[in-house]
């Protein structure tokens, strides 16, 4: 039987972020000139962050530089967390939808550590 290779689209913690990022641009991409220029640009940047830091990461050949990328993608993590709390209190995310978000990236810490532990057991450079 041959070895299967690990693919991006196997990472779980890619999956969730990526339907996240585009999720939170679904919403945001109807907002007026000034929440999207001031809260929306920002809150999609860092939750698009999130997913290309875990592929960046996951292109990389070192495992320091892997990690690297990885605790990276933690911080936009934390960063959305903090826009999704904004657009809530600025009335600019219904309930159910600033609901969804957060259990979403409630779930990326867990993800992303248990990637960066795959990653200190598999790799030995």
């Amino acid at each position: 039987m041959k070895d299967k290779y690990l693919l991006l689209n196997d990472v779980t913690a890619y999956k969730i972020a990526f339907n996240l990022s585009n999720y939170v641009w679904n919403i945001v991409i109807k907002w007026d000139y000034f929440a999207k220029k001031t809260i929306g640009a920002q809150f999609v940047d860092a939750v698009d962050s999130i997913s290309a830091n875990i592929a960046e990461g996951f292109g990389r050949y070192h495992k320091k530089d892997k990690i690297r990328f990885y605790h990276i993608s933690s911080g936009s993590a934390k960063e959305s967390f903090d826009w999704n709390e904004k657009g809530k209190v600025r009335k600019l995310l219904t309930k159910e939808v600033y609901d969804h978000i957060l259990k979403e990236l409630t779930k990326l810490p867990k993800e992303i550590n248990s990637q960066i532990k795959i990653t200190n057991l598999k790799l030995s450079i």
